[in-house]
């Protein structure tokens, strides 16, 4: 008996050591939660880029952690983000503690990201969101950078990148009205769902049209799950805007395509509608949105870099469809957290976060690097321009996303000019056309 009694504290014993002192070790896995709004397809392109990228690394052996090797485990969670923010902080807090996940990826809608960045920051948890665009999220890290040093933007570049971005394209196809119709001044109108995200990009809509040279015909604001957008399209037909500047990243982007479509609205459209950069776009409008332009990140016919092109093709193949940008959660674990794990050999949080801050690397979107705030504080926020992430115009032509932006764009006087390969000219809608034309 008193043999016994001795193996059981040196077993006692041994797991204790394990488990306080080589945590990592002790751990079968490494667990990353996915989460996002798993209804609807930005849920589902941050679920299906991290399964691909899980996928991936297991099969070369997994993590190279120290002188182990550690598969990655994906835990699920549904943050129903859309329709309730307090389940987003539910789904996280659940991720963290019972399912005891080491990093997070994913969150679409910026209100709920807020609100899960806290969670995730309280239990000092690399979190890197997949989604949601509002500067303010990473400018958290600089006002309280011990706080909120663990949060990193994954995708896309934030709001203010965004609309500049917005801005160049919308030039770019106002300039093509003016010279192939003739026409003098072009009207915008601005339509921007009911969102935190929207916000400033309304307000510096509003400021910088003028500045380009264009009018604001009107400001819309419809709910981001709106089904009926009759009043507010009949209403922008009456303002005689010859453009429309969409922010959508919800449900209300196919509605509004489809019945600017069959309505022939004699506006085109420019701007971000995420649900126009996937493939059932088409069907889902009836083939109403065609010429509709969108902000993306991917096309299948264009290739941004030599990753580009090898990432479609996996993707398209283990799920049927081209990826979304929320998606790069792909990216997020194939190319942040895991070289960061194997260039430090450890888990640990702190660690982690000093080489991710400072490391620049290429993405299937472009090339990752993060800016510092005025002060020269981090802010984890993501590089924009040329030789970084610039993003795409595509435009639906018959039926088919093509790439029609950058073509021959230029930063700035000494900056290069840059097309991608793949990329093809913008067509005007031909009602448009025949509105306008003289």
């Amino acid at each position: 008996m008193k043999n016994l009694k001795s193996l059981l504290v040196i077993i006692l014993a041994f797991f204790l050591v394990v488990t306080f002192c080589f945590p990592a070790w002790g751990a079968k896995t490494i667990k990353i939660g996915v989460i996002g709004p798993m209804q609807f397809v930005q849920g589902k392109g941050h679920w299906n880029g991290a399964v691909m990228a899980a996928e991936e690394i297991n099969a070369r052996g997994g993590v190279k952690v120290g002188d182990k090797k550690m598969k990655i485990e994906l835990v699920k969670a549904d943050s129903n983000e859309f329709l309730n923010v307090m389940d987003a902080t539910n789904a996280m807090e659940r991720l963290l503690t019972r399912d005891k996940v080491d990093f997070v990826v994913g969150g679409f809608r910026s209100e709920a990201v807020l609100a899960m960045q806290d969670i995730a920051m309280d239990y000092k948890k690399i979190f890197i969101g997949c989604g949601a665009a509002h500067p303010e999220i990473c400018l958290r890290v600089a006002k309280d950078y011990d706080t909120y040093k663990y949060f990193f933007r994954g995708t896309p570049f934030n709001s203010r990148y965004l609309v500049r971005t917005c801005f160049i394209q919308m030039a770019t196809v106002g300039a093509i009205l003016k010279k192939s119709l003739n026409i003098p001044k072009v009207k915008v109108a601005i339509v921007a769902s009911k969102a935190m995200w929207t916000d400033p990009m309304v307000k510096a809509a509003e400021g910088f049209i003028p500045k380009m040279g264009m009018e604001v015909a009107g400001v819309w604001r419809p709910s981001p799950v709106a089904t009926d957008v009759m009043a507010e399209l009949s209403a922008i037909q009456r303002s005689g805007a010859h453009m429309i500047f969409t922010m959508f990243a919800a449900s209300v982007g196919i509605p509004f395509a489809r019945q600017a479509g069959e309505l022939k609205i004699p506006a085109v459209q420019v701007g971000i509608n995420v649900e126009a950069q996937k493939e059932g776009f088409w069907q889902a409008t009836q083939g109403h949105g065609n010429y509709v332009m969108t902000l993306n990140t991917y096309n299948n016919d264009v290739e941004v870099n030599e990753l580009t092109k090898p990432f479609l093709e996996t993707y398209m193949k283990r799920f049927g469809e081209p990826p979304t940008y929320t998606a790069d959660t792909y990216s997020a674990i194939v190319y942040g957290i895991v070289p960061a794990i194997e260039m430090t050999g450890t888990l640990n949080a702190d660690r982690l976060v000093k080489v991710m801050e400072v490391r620049e690397y290429l993405v299937p979107g472009g090339k990752v690097g993060y800016i510092k705030d005025e002060q020269g504080r981090p802010l984890h926020d993501l590089k924009w321009g040329p030789g970084y992430l610039t993003s795409l115009g595509v435009q639906w032509q018959d039926g088919k996303q093509v790439g029609v932006w950058p073509n021959k764009w230029k930063a700035s006087k000494d900056a290069p000019e840059i097309t991608y390969k793949g990329i093809v000219p913008y067509k005007i809608a031909p009602w448009v056309i025949e509105k306008y034309k003289k």
